[in-house]
């Protein structure tokens, strides 16, 4: 079959949900992916935010290979050690105290809610609680998730979402203070927002909105899906900081492209939820926990928060020059290899003649480019990248 036919048959059986781009992706090995053409295509999406440690990552598929071998699935009605050991790498290098498995980021996101909602429940019997969530926020497609995404655009097609959810501006500590009432249990962010434009909080509105929490006894919540698992030079975005949330959710690049999430929190907190709270069938299943567990092996043995400080410097230095020599190019910003390139135009047509030209990126509204590239990069790469697009700027 030709990349046409796979296409037509692809837009015949699939509910159309993505405008995806028209390529056929067959395989991949380190930076680079080819499409079942034999292109080849540099990748700086990593399969939006998730393969951090490249394509045919030899280590990674003999670990996953060897756990096939083993066990795939037990359900949590048993104990599985790949789970056990995925739990204390996850509670060691995050600084909560336990967590649970998912299979996705916003099923994170649902467990955070709920926990937030039952965690209150337990304090003063009510269940009329409200949660401060950010506008132009992201945290997945979910009835629960939608209703604490800060984007319109995503929701009214799908009103009523859950109620008690209020929306406040992201580095504006006292639109936080304007929504709290007595009835507030918590308040979820993303310390980086992503599909919100490659926004970073800044230090002293997340040590506003810490200091307020603990005043008024409000749970803190980090949406890390995306910014966490190394992605901006530390494993979790938070503790570039240094504010350390109640409850954080991770995804993404914590199995490296096998499906799984996670949502843990702090030992008081945790223990809100009992059996018959929550639960799943997949999540923590000894295949997935097996790529969470080689994830971060890898992760030490290669130094990789380390690597990505360095090449986040790169990338962020190599982007600004593009600043200089351009009108349209207005800025950059993010944090480690989570950057953004604000355009006064529209991205999208930007994206397609760098597909085209070999070169995958993405969005993060209509106006800039994404830039999420694995975190095994080298400098050569960002070279390459930046002179694809230097080439189609020119252009403009």
């Amino acid at each position: 079959m030709t990349t046409h036919d796979y296409i037509e048959e692809a837009e015949q059986r699939l509910i159309h949900t993505y405008n995806r781009y028209q390529i056929v992706l067959e395989k991949g090995e380190g930076v680079y992916l080819y499409d079942i053409d034999g292109k080849k295509y540099l990748d700086f999406a990593s399969g939006i935010a998730v393969f951090a440690l490249g394509y045919g990552n030899t280590e990674y598929n003999d670990a996953l290979k060897a756990q096939i071998d083993k066990l795939l699935h037990t359900s949590n009605l048993y104990y599985n050690v790949p789970a056990i050991e995925a739990a204390k790498h996850i509670t060691e290098s995050s600084g909560m105290d336990r967590v649970f498995f998912t299979n996705s980021g916003t099923e994170a996101i649902e467990g955070a809610i709920k926990l937030a909602r039952k965690y209150a429940y337990l304090k003063d019997g009510t269940t009329d609680h409200e949660i401060i969530a950010m506008n132009h926020s992201f945290h997945g497609r979910s009835l629960g998730a939608l209703s604490v995404t800060g984007n319109v655009k995503y929701q009214e097609a799908f009103k009523p979402l859950i109620g008690g959810v209020k929306f406040a501006d992201f580095n504006d500590l006292e639109s936080i203070k304007a929504k709290v009432t007595d009835k507030t249990c918590a308040v979820i962010m993303e310390p980086i927002q992503g599909e919100g434009g490659l926004y970073p909080a800044k230090k002293e509105f997340l040590e506003g909105v810490k200091r307020l929490c603990e005043e008024r006894e409000i749970l803190l919540i980090f949406d890390e899906v995306q910014c966490g698992m190394g992605r901006t030079g530390s494993m979790y975005a938070w503790q570039q900081y240094g504010v350390k949330p109640d409850i954080i959710t991770m995804a993404k690049a914590l199995g490296c492209g096998v499906p799984v999430g996670a949502f843990a929190a702090r030992e008081s907190v945790a223990t809100a939820l009992v059996p018959g709270d929550h639960g799943t069938t997949y999540g923590g299943n000894p295949f997935a926990c097996a790529a969470v567990n080689e994830v971060f092996r890898q992760y030490k043995q290669r130094h990789i928060t380390e690597h990505v400080k360095k090449m986040g410097t790169y990338l962020q230095g190599s982007l600004s020059r593009f600043v200089e020599k351009y009108e349209f190019v207005r800025e950059v910003r993010g944090m480690g290899l989570m950057q953004g390139l604000e355009l006064t135009i529209p991205a999208g047509d930007i994206i397609l003649k760098a597909l085209d030209a070999g070169l995958i990126v993405i969005s993060a509204g209509q106006n800039v480019i994404r830039f999420v590239p694995p975190l095994i990069i080298e400098e050569e790469h960002v070279d390459e990248m930046a002179a694809v697009l230097d080439g189609i700027f020119a252009k403009l």
